[in-house]
């Protein structure tokens, strides 16, 4: 669906500027706290700045690198401190991978193999372990083997299919039922979440970019031939705006009477100590997910002596600032019982860390300028964005210096009918 006019967008994308109970969305209590003070909402420009990125987990940090290390001026801000626990890009690790259910995204997984070996080689850091790769599907799986295998194929991608007697001499550790498939994919890897998102971080500074903690976005306005983008302390005179701020990506656009449909979810994941590490250390044990619904995904040991697993998926809906930061026993006891089927030698939970899903409705990414105000450019990785991080931020930064992107982003617009349509039925299974 195309959108015409300015009014036409504010229309479309505002329509549900609201929570799931009707409210209003909360203002920031920046915002609160400073007209309680009795100051303005706005200021006279401080600072100028080509850029501004808004949100600085892994995605916003390679945007920020990105376009530092193209000349421009760049100011990120983020709402919490630098490599911050409240959203999506802390902890040790997450899965890099090529299957994917459509060919696109296969091609866009090959991207960022390659982004990623670019910023090690830039970084001098180890970033991409290569351990392969499981996908399990059970009989009649809610996530049909079909689409992916198809992809890979499509797209040249090496794969196997693995009955589970093969599994299971290749690796003893998981037990099998005999009716499950596995689709191998050798080049499945590990890359290190804290780290990676440091290591954009440390890239983007290298090159002038001024990366400020304790800053959300207080206001935005457009003023014809630029924006102006305010904090509680500052507001910053730029040629283009780029907003990864997940969770709180409507607490800044709504400035702009702007509003994406997306939903917070509380997850969880829990590390399991085996008896015999060794057995489970990556080259012995592959990454694996269980794609049925429920669906689990799980690692080898990888920094420590422990085995990472999570339920994707399987939290609560929350207020991203009013949630809890404690473990969830109910939720632990329900991946520790699958673990015990699946990997009975994975031994007892140890730990439980919490995180959040922000989803939109069809669990598609946004990659996209705002329609009639391309200034402004949103990234959203929908909870399995953290792969594609390097990518995603070398494509933002393509649509917010040159407007557009040699990779084909069609399907992560701002106007696609599962942003833009109230009644468009959520689908998160992927």
């Amino acid at each position: 669906m195309r959108v015409g006019a300015a009014g036409d967008v504010v229309a479309q994308l505002s329509a549900r500027v609201v929570r799931a109970d009707g409210g209003r969305q909360p203002r920031h209590p920046a915002l609160a706290a400073a007209e309680a003070r009795g100051t303005r909402r706005w200021c006279v420009v401080t600072t100028r700045a080509d850029y501004v990125v808004a949100g600085l987990g892994a995605l916003g940090s390679a945007a920020a690198y990105e376009l530092a290390s193209r000349g421009h001026e760049v100011v990120g801000l983020e709402r919490f401190e630098l490599g911050h626990a409240h959203g999506a890009s802390h902890d040790s690790s997450r899965i890099l991978r090529h299957s994917y259910h459509t060919p696109a995204y296969v091609r866009l997984t090959q991207e960022a193999y390659a982004d990623w070996a670019r910023l090690e080689q830039v970084s001098g850091r180890d970033l991409v372990t290569t351990v392969g790769g499981l996908d399990l599907f059970p009989r009649d799986a809610a996530i049909p083997p079909v689409d992916y295998v198809d992809s890979l194929r499509e797209v040249g991608i090496e794969h196997e299919m693995l009955d589970p007697a093969e599994v299971t001499r290749r690796w003893p550790q998981l037990a099998l039922a005999d009716d499950v498939m596995a689709l191998y994919q050798r080049d499945a890897a590990i890359v290190p979440a804290a780290l990676g998102t440091r290591t954009l971080q440390e890239r983007a500074t290298r090159f002038g970019a001024r990366l400020q903690p304790h800053s959300a976005v207080v206001g935005v306005t457009d003023v014809g031939d630029g924006l102006e983008v305010a904090t509680a302390e500052e507001t910053f005179g730029c040629r283009g705006l780029v907003v990864t701020a997940d969770a709180w990506v409507n607490d800044v656009l709504r400035h702009l009477d702007l509003h994406v449909p997306v939903e917070v979810t509380l997850e969880q994941v829990t590390y399991f100590r085996p008896a015999d590490p060794a057995r489970f250390a990556p080259g012995r044990m592959p990454l694996w997910i269980w794609m049925d619904d429920p669906s689990y995904y799980g690692f080898p040991t990888y920094g420590d002596a422990t085995v990472k697993a999570a339920q994707d998926c399987g939290g609560p809906t929350v207020d991203p600032d009013d949630r809890t930061s404690e473990p969830d026993l109910a939720m632990e006891q329900r991946l520790a019982s699958f673990m015990a089927e699946l990997l009975p030698g994975s031994g007892p939970p140890v730990r439980s860390l919490r995180c959040q899903y922000t989803l939109t409705p069809d669990r598609d990414f946004v990659l996209a300028p705002v329609p009639e105000l391309p200034s402004v450019v949103v990234g959203l990785g929908a909870a399995h964005g953290f792969k594609f991080a390097p990518t995603f931020g070398r494509l933002l930064a393509d649509l917010a210096v040159d407007g557009g992107t040699a990779t084909d982003l069609t399907d992560f617009r701002l106007d696609r009918p599962a942003l833009t349509d109230p009644a468009y039925a959520a689908h998160w299974l992927v």
